[in-house]
């Protein structure tokens, strides 16, 4: 599957810009882990409205809210795929962001996520939103390609990596 096709520059950030607040030499409680994923899930809802493919933010932000709480998205290798199949979604959308530091999310391998790939789809459209999970979890295995997707310095650069491997 072409994922190259499904983004759009401007749907890609480079740089997130959510900023998280901890105590030097103290563990986040359970509820600033939450409140910290709920941050970063309303940063990439942004980014997700640009595409003008969504319906109500504030409901799209509480199905990635109330999705998260099932499980976390995040698949270790500092990647997560926050992903909703939801009725704030007109067509499948996908958002691309970056951080270098990291955040912590819950991910299997207790690293730091430093690539998000949210994904917003239809109710109905089951196919197409299976196909582009499994074509995303398939490409993000390979350690060249998550490192090559940290150094792009544009966002044209994520999306010919992912043009090259398809």
């Amino acid at each position: 599957m072409n994922l190259a096709r499904l983004l759009d520059p401007e749907l890609i950030k480079l740089s997130m810009d959510t900023r998280i607040e901890t105590e030097s030499g103290t563990m986040p409680t359970a509820k600033q882990n939450r409140q910290n994923k709920e941050l970063i899930l309303d940063e990439l809802v942004s980014l997700l409205e640009k595409s003008g493919r969504v319906g109500n933010r504030t409901r799209l932000l509480t199905d990635f809210i109330n999705r998260e709480r099932k499980a976390s998205t995040a698949i270790g290798y500092g990647i997560a795929i926050p992903h909703v199949r939801t009725y704030q979604a007109k067509d499948l959308v996908i958002a691309v962001a970056r951080s270098v530091e990291g955040y912590e999310f819950e991910a299997p391998d207790d690293g730091p996520v430093r690539l998000f790939f949210a994904m917003a789809a239809p109710s109905y459209d089951d196919s197409l939103y299976l196909k582009v999970f499994k074509a995303l979890a398939e490409v993000l295995r390979f350690d060249y390609f998550r490192d090559r997707l940290m150094t792009a310095e544009t966002e044209y650069d994520i999306i010919r990596a992912f043009e090259e491997m398809s």
